[in-house]
């Protein structure tokens, strides 16, 4: 049983993951065996980031780039010729949250959230699917949200670029999975992070949160790990284009 969960040996990059929700993704990928690639478009960040993993005694690789810009993506992936021989897992976690009423919200803004959050995932995947279709074989797993299905006042394109997300994890698993590629997501409810700060320090939403969340609790991102292992590894060969919440029950009742 156990090695249907196996992953060790196989290597993962995780964009987006120079701090944050996607540093703890990469931890927890890192503690379950993998060889890692930490991506950050700040490289100091990231380099921060590789020194910390390494100092643990994990196998940790970095690649500076902006997940929307297709040559910096192809030129960081590059980088890593002669150190990685080939990406096995592939974790689209890169994202960013702007608020603001949707009438009065800023259209450069609206791009760049579009930008990271829904042009990223395609064009980071893009570069790498063809090595992962070569060998026949693959993971690609989406850092989606619950606001891929629910939306909440201020953060209409925030929910339109993770529905994006979704819908574009369903067109991947049908153009590739017939190369043994699975491709999924995970919806991740209200965890504590740096973007969600503001939020759970306001005690009227934590108070709203923890009512409207059957769990009674926010997460702990640490929670998500053991999903990205399911869909990581052997156990998931045949869960393709699905979308896993991870939300305490949130989208589950009304």
């Amino acid at each position: 049983m156990n090695s249907l969960f196996d992953i060790s040996g196989k290597t993962a990059l995780i964009t987006g993951s120079g701090q944050g929700l996607g540093y703890t993704l990469a931890t927890g990928l890192a503690k379950a065996g993998c060889r890692i690639i930490l991506n950050d478009v700040d490289p100091l960040r990231l380099d921060a980031a590789v020194k910390q993993l390494s100092s643990e005694g994990y196998e940790v690789f970095g690649a500076a780039f902006d997940v929307s810009n297709e040559e910096q993506v192809r030129a960081g992936i590059d980088s890593l010729k002669g150190s990685v021989e080939k990406i096995d897992i592939l974790v689209n976690n890169a994202g960013i949250q702007i608020r603001g009423m949707l009438e009065d919200f800023d259209t450069a803004k609206w791009d760049l959230m579009m930008n990271v959050n829904l042009k990223g995932v395609f064009v980071v995947s893009k570069v790498l699917v063809k090595s992962m279709i070569e060998a026949n074989a693959g993971k690609i797993i989406n850092i989606c949200s619950i606001q891929s299905e629910l939306a909440r006042p201020s953060i209409a394109p925030y929910t339109a670029s993770k529905g994006g997300v979704r819908n574009l994890t369903k067109g991947m698993a049908t153009d590739w999975a017939r190369h043994n590629i699975q491709i999924n997501g995970i919806a991740p409810g209200y965890f504590k992070t740096a973007m969600t700060k503001s939020l759970y320090e306001d005690k009227e939403f934590d108070a709203w949160l923890c009512n409207r969340t059957p769990s009674n609790r926010w997460g702990n991102p640490e929670e998500l790990v053991g999903a990205l292992i399911f869909l990581s590894s052997d156990a998931s060969s045949y869960v393709n284009g699905q979308l896993l919440y991870v939300d305490g029950g949130m989208t589950a009742c009304v």
